[in-house]
């Protein structure tokens, strides 16, 4: 993607967001009946509305890209250009009144996330950021903290319940109490205080990469690490997260490794 394209495109995925974050606070204010997908996941006129407001902005900027949604699947082909929305992710958090929900978009160019912008608009702040351009919040650069060792960090854990049943759960336990702080921000919040110097770690067993695309790359050009927990680069069917400083995630890295017998 040339620079002019990477720009245009980012412009658009901000506009995107903003236009869902009219929806969605109209139904904070309004409220909404609540159904179930076929997976027993709560969905809600928000969540499609603000969806159908997102890919009318991002098709007429960026037409050549497909997008995949979360409610109303793939549009178009795989493999070049893809954008990822989640337009409304949280809604449980959204239907019970907590205002830890957000809008997620990214822009991946073939198998590289190369922008994301992540909207909370009830929360009150929104990140985003582009390969090479840095990470922002509303409008001020930010970076994530310096913290070099486990005894001084700040941890976050968000969705682990498979990770509960798996053999680094034990090793989670230790990292915990080595750490400085834990705390279980969870969604979207976690990944903001990361990239702006709040966290140092945050670790998760159960999402889908439309909930953190986006979010990868504001830490990333925030001058975090962001993986799945064995340390791999983010798929299309990632399902887990270990992201933070680069000292404290190669630290977490290491030791889930040793002290679940994993280590290669």
């Amino acid at each position: 993607m040339n620079p002019e394209m990477a720009v245009s495109a980012l412009t658009a995925a901000r506009e995107a967001a903003a236009a869902a974050a009219e929806v969605i606070r109209h139904y904070w204010h309004r409220g909404v009946e609540v159904e179930l997908k076929s997976d027993a996941t709560p969905v809600t006129v928000a969540d499609r509305e603000a969806e159908r407001a997102i890919r009318k902005i991002l098709q007429a900027a960026l037409p050549q890209a497909a997008i995949y949604g979360e409610e109303f699947g793939l549009e178009g082909e795989r493999g070049g250009l893809l954008w990822l929305v989640d337009p409304l992710d949280g809604t449980k958090s959204f239907v019970r009144r907590t205002p830890f929900f957000s809008t997620q978009i990214a822009l991946m160019d073939g198998d590289e996330l190369v922008l994301g912008v992540s909207s909370a608009p009830i929360y009150g702040e929104t990140m985003w950021a582009s390969v090479g351009g840095g990470a922002w919040l509303d409008g001020e650069r930010v970076r994530v903290a310096d913290t070099s060792t486990i005894s001084d960090a700040s941890i976050s854990t968000g969705n682990v319940k498979t990770l509960t049943a798996d053999a680094r759960w034990d090793a989670l336990g230790a990292l915990i109490r080595d750490s400085n702080r834990i705390r279980g921000y969870g969604d979207f919040c976690h990944y903001h205080l990361l990239a702006r110097g709040s966290l140092d770690l945050v670790i998760e067993s159960d999402v889908n990469i439309l909930d953190i695309a986006a979010l990868a790359v504001i830490v990333r050009e925030a001058g975090g690490v962001f993986t799945d927990l064995q340390g791999a680069a983010l798929t299309l069917d990632t399902r887990s997260v270990l992201a933070g400083t680069p000292a404290i995630h190669r630290q977490a890295l290491q030791r889930l490794r040793r002290d679940a017998g994993t280590a290669p």
